[in-house]
Protein backbone atom coordinates (compact mmCIF):
# COMPACT_ATOMS: atom_id res chain seq x y z
CA UNK A 1 0.00 0.00 0.00
CA UNK A 2 1.16 3.02 -0.61
CA UNK A 3 2.35 5.74 1.81
CA UNK A 4 -0.57 8.05 1.18
CA UNK A 5 -3.31 5.43 0.74
CA UNK A 6 -2.13 4.02 4.34
CA UNK A 7 -2.52 7.86 5.60
CA UNK A 8 -5.93 7.93 4.30
CA UNK A 9 -6.62 4.58 5.83
CA UNK A 10 -5.28 5.54 9.44
CA UNK A 11 -6.89 8.84 9.16
CA UNK A 12 -10.47 6.98 8.87
CA UNK A 13 -9.62 4.39 11.20
CA UNK A 14 -8.82 6.93 13.42
CA UNK A 15 -11.92 8.97 12.69
CA UNK A 16 -14.28 5.76 13.03
CA UNK A 17 -12.60 4.73 16.35
CA UNK A 18 -13.80 8.46 17.93
CA UNK A 19 -17.26 8.11 15.90
CA UNK A 20 -18.02 4.37 17.69
CA UNK A 21 -16.56 5.43 20.63
CA UNK A 22 -19.38 8.17 21.22
CA UNK A 23 -22.33 7.22 18.97
CA UNK A 24 -21.81 3.30 18.82
CA UNK A 25 -21.35 0.62 16.23
CA UNK A 26 -24.36 1.51 14.53
CA UNK A 27 -23.20 4.80 13.71
CA UNK A 28 -23.65 5.94 9.74
CA UNK A 29 -20.92 5.29 7.36
CA UNK A 30 -21.51 8.48 5.49
CA UNK A 31 -21.62 10.29 9.40
CA UNK A 32 -17.75 8.84 9.67
CA UNK A 33 -16.91 10.09 5.72
CA UNK A 34 -18.04 13.06 6.37
CA UNK A 35 -16.37 13.42 9.61
CA UNK A 36 -13.33 12.14 8.17
CA UNK A 37 -13.72 15.10 5.20
CA UNK A 38 -13.75 12.43 2.76
CA UNK A 39 -16.21 11.14 0.19
CA UNK A 40 -18.41 7.97 0.98
CA UNK A 41 -16.97 6.31 -1.80
CA UNK A 42 -13.41 6.61 -0.79
CA UNK A 43 -14.44 5.16 2.82
CA UNK A 44 -15.86 2.34 0.97
CA UNK A 45 -13.17 1.67 -1.47
CA UNK A 46 -11.14 1.37 2.02
CA UNK A 47 -13.50 -0.74 4.13
CA UNK A 48 -16.37 -1.58 1.72
CA UNK A 49 -18.82 -2.92 4.85
CA UNK A 50 -18.92 -2.09 8.42
CA UNK A 51 -17.72 -5.05 9.39
CA UNK A 52 -14.69 -4.66 7.18
CA UNK A 53 -14.26 -1.65 8.72
CA UNK A 54 -14.63 -3.26 12.34
CA UNK A 55 -12.39 -5.74 12.02
CA UNK A 56 -9.76 -3.07 11.08
CA UNK A 57 -10.33 -1.31 13.73
CA UNK A 58 -10.72 -3.95 16.11
CA UNK A 59 -7.94 -5.86 15.35
CA UNK A 60 -4.95 -4.66 16.80
CA UNK A 61 -7.12 -4.68 20.53
CA UNK A 62 -8.36 -8.20 19.76
CA UNK A 63 -4.39 -9.42 18.93
CA UNK A 64 -3.58 -7.43 22.16
CA UNK A 65 -6.08 -9.55 24.30
CA UNK A 66 -5.09 -12.53 22.74
CA UNK A 67 -1.12 -11.77 23.52
CA UNK A 68 -1.88 -10.57 26.93
CA UNK A 69 -3.87 -13.79 28.02
CA UNK A 70 -0.21 -16.29 26.69
CA UNK A 71 1.75 -13.29 28.94
CA UNK A 72 -0.54 -14.18 32.33
CA UNK A 73 -0.89 -17.69 31.51
CA UNK A 74 3.20 -17.87 31.50
CA UNK A 75 3.50 -15.34 34.44
CA UNK A 76 1.00 -15.09 36.85
CA UNK A 77 -1.36 -17.63 38.93
CA UNK A 78 -4.52 -19.07 37.51
CA UNK A 79 -6.55 -17.40 39.00
CA UNK A 80 -4.63 -14.33 39.29
CA UNK A 81 -4.32 -14.62 35.56
CA UNK A 82 -8.12 -14.94 34.55
CA UNK A 83 -9.30 -12.20 36.88
CA UNK A 84 -6.90 -9.77 35.29
CA UNK A 85 -7.49 -10.86 32.04
CA UNK A 86 -11.56 -10.78 32.50
CA UNK A 87 -11.22 -7.33 33.91
CA UNK A 88 -9.35 -5.60 30.87
CA UNK A 89 -11.66 -7.89 28.07
CA UNK A 90 -14.65 -6.33 30.06
CA UNK A 91 -12.68 -2.64 30.20
CA UNK A 92 -11.51 -2.60 26.17
CA UNK A 93 -15.22 -3.77 25.00
CA UNK A 94 -17.12 -1.11 26.72
CA UNK A 95 -14.64 1.78 24.85
CA UNK A 96 -16.67 1.09 21.47
CA UNK A 97 -20.89 1.08 22.53
CA UNK A 98 -22.64 -2.05 20.90
CA UNK A 99 -18.96 -3.89 19.93
CA UNK A 100 -20.41 -7.21 22.40
CA UNK A 101 -23.64 -7.45 19.83
CA UNK A 102 -21.74 -7.72 16.68
CA UNK A 103 -18.89 -9.91 18.80
CA UNK A 104 -21.64 -12.37 19.43
CA UNK A 105 -23.13 -12.83 16.11
CA UNK A 106 -19.31 -12.73 14.71
CA UNK A 107 -18.57 -16.19 16.19
CA UNK A 108 -21.88 -17.81 14.63
CA UNK A 109 -21.29 -16.32 11.21
CA UNK A 110 -17.86 -17.81 9.59
CA UNK A 111 -18.72 -15.35 7.11
CA UNK A 112 -18.21 -12.43 9.19
CA UNK A 113 -14.98 -10.24 9.18
CA UNK A 114 -14.60 -10.51 12.90
CA UNK A 115 -15.14 -14.48 12.51
CA UNK A 116 -11.57 -15.46 13.29
CA UNK A 117 -10.94 -12.78 15.46
CA UNK A 118 -13.68 -13.39 18.17
CA UNK A 119 -13.13 -17.25 17.71
CA UNK A 120 -9.12 -16.41 18.67
CA UNK A 121 -10.29 -14.03 21.54
CA UNK A 122 -12.69 -16.62 23.06
CA UNK A 123 -9.86 -19.24 22.57
CA UNK A 124 -7.73 -17.21 24.60
CA UNK A 125 -10.54 -16.83 27.60
CA UNK A 126 -11.28 -20.39 27.26
CA UNK A 127 -7.29 -21.54 28.26
CA UNK A 128 -7.31 -18.71 31.20
CA UNK A 129 -10.56 -20.77 32.47
CA UNK A 130 -9.35 -23.88 31.92
CA UNK A 131 -6.20 -23.73 33.48
CA UNK A 132 -8.01 -22.11 36.57
CA UNK A 133 -10.32 -24.94 36.32
CA UNK A 134 -7.70 -27.18 36.62
CA UNK A 135 -6.25 -26.05 39.73
CA UNK A 136 -9.86 -25.51 41.40
CA UNK A 137 -9.83 -21.57 40.99
CA UNK A 138 -12.65 -21.59 38.96
CA UNK A 139 -15.86 -23.18 38.54
CA UNK A 140 -16.20 -26.08 36.99
CA UNK A 141 -19.38 -25.75 35.43
CA UNK A 142 -19.09 -22.82 32.19
CA UNK A 143 -16.47 -22.86 29.00
CA UNK A 144 -15.28 -20.38 27.26
CA UNK A 145 -18.46 -19.86 25.62
CA UNK A 146 -19.97 -19.32 28.49
CA UNK A 147 -16.94 -17.09 29.75
CA UNK A 148 -17.40 -15.05 26.27
CA UNK A 149 -21.17 -14.38 27.44
CA UNK A 150 -20.71 -13.07 30.37
CA UNK A 151 -17.76 -10.51 28.96
CA UNK A 152 -20.67 -9.58 26.64
CA UNK A 153 -22.89 -9.36 29.66
CA UNK A 154 -21.04 -7.16 31.65
CA UNK A 155 -19.63 -4.71 28.67
CA UNK A 156 -24.14 -4.62 27.90
CA UNK A 157 -24.35 -2.86 31.17
CA UNK A 158 -21.51 -0.57 31.07
CA UNK A 159 -23.67 0.74 27.60
CA UNK A 160 -26.91 1.57 29.57
CA UNK A 161 -26.73 5.09 31.10
CA UNK A 162 -29.49 3.40 34.25
CA UNK A 163 -27.48 0.66 34.89
CA UNK A 164 -23.70 1.70 34.00
CA UNK A 165 -23.28 2.73 38.23
CA UNK A 166 -24.03 -0.66 38.71
CA UNK A 167 -21.29 -2.09 36.28
CA UNK A 168 -18.24 -2.18 38.36
CA UNK A 169 -19.99 -3.80 41.66
CA UNK A 170 -21.93 -6.35 39.07
CA UNK A 171 -18.41 -6.98 37.07
CA UNK A 172 -17.08 -8.32 41.08
CA UNK A 173 -19.98 -10.65 41.55
CA UNK A 174 -19.56 -12.02 38.55
CA UNK A 175 -15.85 -12.41 38.46
CA UNK A 176 -16.31 -13.63 42.60
CA UNK A 177 -18.48 -16.32 41.06
CA UNK A 178 -16.67 -17.89 38.52
CA UNK A 179 -13.11 -17.77 40.84
CA UNK A 180 -13.72 -19.83 43.33
CA UNK A 181 -10.87 -19.25 45.50
CA UNK A 182 -10.56 -15.70 45.01
CA UNK A 183 -11.47 -15.01 48.57
CA UNK A 184 -9.34 -17.31 49.98
CA UNK A 185 -6.25 -16.88 47.98
CA UNK A 186 -6.05 -13.48 48.54
CA UNK A 187 -6.43 -12.40 44.66
CA UNK A 188 -8.49 -9.19 44.06
CA UNK A 189 -10.89 -8.92 41.59
CA UNK A 190 -11.29 -5.74 40.33
CA UNK A 191 -13.20 -3.88 38.90
CA UNK A 192 -12.47 -2.18 34.91
CA UNK A 193 -11.96 1.14 35.09
CA UNK A 194 -15.18 3.24 33.31
CA UNK A 195 -15.27 3.30 29.83
CA UNK A 196 -17.46 6.01 29.81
Amino acid sequence: MRADARKNRDHLLAVAGTAIAEQGVDVSLRDIARRAEVGLATLLRHFPTREALLDALLRTSFEELTAQAGELEASSSPEEALATWLRDCVAWTTEYRGVTVLMAAAIEDAESALHASCVTLRAAGARLLARAQAVGAARSDIDGADLFALVAMLAWLGDQPSLAPRADHLFEVVAGSILTSAGSDGVRVESPPSGR
